[in-house]
């Protein structure tokens, strides 16, 4: 099997860039929930070496779910890591598409990276506000993220390339895997839990059945068509444009 190289980082490192951060998302296909991003730091002098389970650090949807709880985990413990969590509500991704919340998503990533970063005395605050020549961020696909003034390259399926993309994919996906597991517990009668909101037959099924919950994307196939049918406006009015990094609280990501 392919595995993501350090090579980006490294030569980027060797130019003289001191912060190198990968970006990923997870959500953007799914009727229903958030889209969720995660923005990744890996400590430079560990990218080379070796450590358990380094080769389960690659595209998400190569993994099962319980290699990607088991390398969250060790991220999550490792002070070699560091990651940010941006979460955009199936309301906000109503109002703006898709596309659009994703990078905003993206965005509240790196403010949450930029934060931990600074909180652990990794890089200062004035560090992320003045040298912005030395920071570089690494996006999976082919958009930038608008409106800041980092270097940004971008790598179609970057997540199968770019080891720290890698990383933020699977933090992306278990953190995303973990809101649907508490929007299932408010509507069990969907299957969330199983389907994490994705097109299903099942899920479909339960759509025709039983309507749309309050977690379900009023733009997107079937639910938009659901919406027509019953004269109802797809775009969320002005009380559901709040946006918010944790909707539905996620599990604690650091110690």
């Amino acid at each position: 099997m392919k595995l993501p190289k350090i090579k980006v980082e490294k030569e980027l490192l060797k130019k003289g860039k001191r912060l190198v951060v990968g970006i990923d998302e997870a959500g953007r296909g799914p009727l229903a929930g958030p889209v969720v991003a995660a923005a990744v730091w890996v400590e430079p002098s560990f990218l080379e070496k070796d450590f358990k389970n380094k080769a389960l650090i690659r595209d998400s949807k190569t993994l099962s779910l319980r290699q990607r709880e088991l390398v969250f985990s060790q991220l999550a413990k490792s002070s070699n890591f560091t990651f940010g969590i941006g979460e955009v509500s199936n309301q906000v991704i109503d109002r703006i598409n898709i596309l659009r919340a994703s990078l905003l998503a993206m965005k509240i990533a790196l403010d949450d990276l930029f934060s931990k970063l600074e909180k652990r005395k990794v890089f200062t605050k004035e560090f992320l506000q003045k040298e912005k020549d030395a920071i570089c961020l690494l996006l999976d696909g082919n958009k930038k993220i608008p409106k800041i003034s980092f270097e940004q390259k971008l790598f179609p399926r970057g997540d199968q390339n770019i080891f720290s993309i890698a990383a933020a994919s699977i933090c992306a996906k278990v953190c995303r895997d973990r809101i649907m597991e508490k929007i299932h517990q408010e509507c069990p009668q969907f299957g969330f839990n199983k389907h994490r909101g994705y097109g299903t037959k099942e899920h479909l099924k339960n759509i025709k059945k039983f309507g749309l919950s309050r977690f379900h994307r009023r733009t997107f196939g079937l639910a938009k068509k659901w919406c027509r049918r019953r004269e109802l406006n797809p775009h969320p009015g002005k009380q559901d444009t709040i946006l918010s990094r944790a909707r539905l609280p996620i599990p604690p990501l650091r110690r």
